[in-house]
């Protein structure tokens, strides 16, 4: 390691050592865990991102939750069932209580389902189909939806309830609204049902949650948890170095270039899955011109050749094996495999073709190429900035001047949602396990996440019909269809289809989760 690695090193050494996280270690089953990025909020409805996800899920219910491997079970919701095409009911579980000691009720329900539907909300997108939401009694609910919604039960497991009352005291009823930066209360405080109760939240630092005793899902999940603690450590060998010492239970994004180590060392498994996400760049085609280019009165990335070019230009095959060890398959469309309507015929990149990519340079007028920034992360996918660094370079030999420009995530995605890029990496996993999702959110002029801006009447008509269509098989033959012509339309460079890693302490059995959510209440330590 570095003298600057050995540093950090020894600051997360103190962190994890610290006497006010550890108290009553010895009496305590204490899963200690570290991933490179922190969740950017603890309000379930501000932002849609893995981190903040996983951290949702742990203080928090939905009405229908997910298990580790994705299957849909009772949540706050005991039952449901459809009333008719656009009403869907629910039966809730009595005798819930918030952390703090609410009685969980119909109305609870009904505020979450609208305070996640409002503007500032990240989540508002899964709700787009809900008309009404109402409480028909104390442990009922009847939600409405404006025409009917093949995956509203899928979408709705994204949605983790908060107490009414809660939320009022502390003036926290619209969610904050993260693009435009803003916080409240309820970012770094939460008051959920879940299976963990938050203790201490220190923003990109630690994060504590200790077991809620009075969780209603004890009795099927009788995990031995009694504390979490979470330390973001964004180097990679820092990140290693903790885990190898024994500082770290669990490593949810070991380096590729280090797992070979991690699992000959013997302490450690190492499980890998596939994971319904697809990591890509995307271009900004809807301007008239590209606020960070030098060319100026025309936006190049408005021409398909040159779209069509960029993708050319890039080695996905190469980026897969070197950078990412063969931890990735190669993507040829945004639709990741293991969700409804991917279709692998479609999944085939391009290919690499820097001549190729050069002659439709040429066709489109940019002979000499042309300059743009590329925005990228720096701590939210793995090897996410060499992956960018490695992108330049294989631009440039197609006479494209990207510069890179890589940030932390937490100023790289407000750029993406506030439309404030030209030439963008992101990845998106597909929430509902349905194609419209990925469809919608990276394709939808509506979505907060598209920060494309292209534009293409009919295939966003036949988007709409897909989210609607509760014909099996005509909406698979619209799936198809739209899949294939929005990869055709070359406005995103599909680059991987991550394969997940985790490493786990021998003695801790935490079952992988294709999403890459860890669920805590799943975890059991060896007795």
């Amino acid at each position: 390691m570095s003298m600057k690695s050995v540093a950090a090193f020894a600051a997360v050494l103190l962190l994890l050592a610290a006497p006010a996280l550890v108290k009553d270690a010895r009496a305590e089953n204490v899963l200690r865990w570290a991933s490179q990025g922190d969740a950017f909020t603890m309000d379930p409805h501000a932002q849609n991102e893995g981190q903040t996800r996983t951290f949702a899920q742990t203080v928090g219910d939905a009405l229908i939750n997910r298990t580790s491997d994705l299957t849909k079970v009772p949540g706050l919701a005991l039952s449901w069932k459809m009333v008719n095409p656009t009403t869907w009911e629910f039966k809730l579980r009595p005798g819930v209580k918030f952390h703090e000691g609410q009685a969980f009720t119909a109305d609870d329900v009904v505020f979450s389902l609208k305070r996640a539907a409002s503007p500032t909300s990240d989540m508002k997108d899964f709700l787009a189909a809900v008309g009404d939401v109402v409480a028909v009694d104390p442990m009922t609910v009847r939600i409405t939806t404006k025409t009917p919604d093949p995956v509203l039960l899928d979408e709705i497991t994204n949605i983790f309830i908060m107490s009414k009352s809660w939320a009022e005291a502390h003036q926290v009823t619209v969610p904050p609204d993260m693009a435009g930066g803003k916080e409240s209360y309820s970012s770094r405080h939460v008051n959920g049902t879940g299976p963990f109760k938050l203790e201490l939240r220190e923003p990109d630092v630690r994060t504590v949650m200790v077991k809620n005793p009075d969780w209603w899902g004890l009795k099927e999940n009788p995990h031995n948890v009694d504390r979490i603690i979470y330390t973001a450590i964004k180097n990679p060998a820092t990140r290693v170095a903790a885990l190898l010492s024994g500082e770290l239970d669990f490593l949810l994004d070991p380096p590729v270039q280090d797992i070979a180590r991690i699992e000959a060392s013997g302490q450690f498994t190492i499980q890998r899955a596939p994971s319904p996400m697809t990591l890509f760049l995307g271009m900004n085609a809807g301007s008239k011109e590209l606020a960070s280019s030098s060319i100026k009165g025309k936006n190049p990335f408005a021409d398909i050749r040159v779209r069509k070019a960029v993708n050319m230009a890039i080695d996905v095959n190469g980026i897969s094996q070197r950078i990412m060890r063969g931890f990735a398959q190669p993507a040829g469309q945004l639709v990741p495999p293991g969700v409804h309507g991917y279709d692998a015929g479609l999944d085939k990149p391009l290919g690499f073709d820097t001549e190729g990519a050069k002659k439709l340079l040429t066709e489109a007028g940019y002979s000499n190429g042309f300059d743009v920034r590329l925005d990228c992360p720096n701590d939210r996918y793995l090897n996410d900035e060499p992956m960018c660094q490695a992108i330049v370079g294989m631009l440039a030999r197609a006479g494209i001047k990207a510069t890179l420009d890589a940030k932390p995530r937490t100023i790289h995605f407000p750029k993406i949602q506030n439309k404030q890029t030209d030439f963008f990496m992101f990845g998106w996993f597909t929430d509902t396990t349905d194609a419209h999702n990925h469809l919608y959110f990276m394709g939808a002029p509506g979505s907060v996440w598209n920060a494309t801006g292209y534009s293409d009447t009919k295939l966003f008509a036949d988007m709409d019909r897909i989210a609607v269509e509760m014909d099996t098989a005509k909406r698979d033959a619209l799936l198809k269809d739209v899949s294939t012509r929005f990869r055709d339309a070359y406005t995103y460079v599909p680059l991987q289809h991550p394969i997940l890693a985790w490493a786990t302490k021998k003695g801790l059995d935490l079952p992988i989760a294709p999403d890459n959510l860890p669920h805590f209440a799943s975890a059991r330590f060896a007795k």
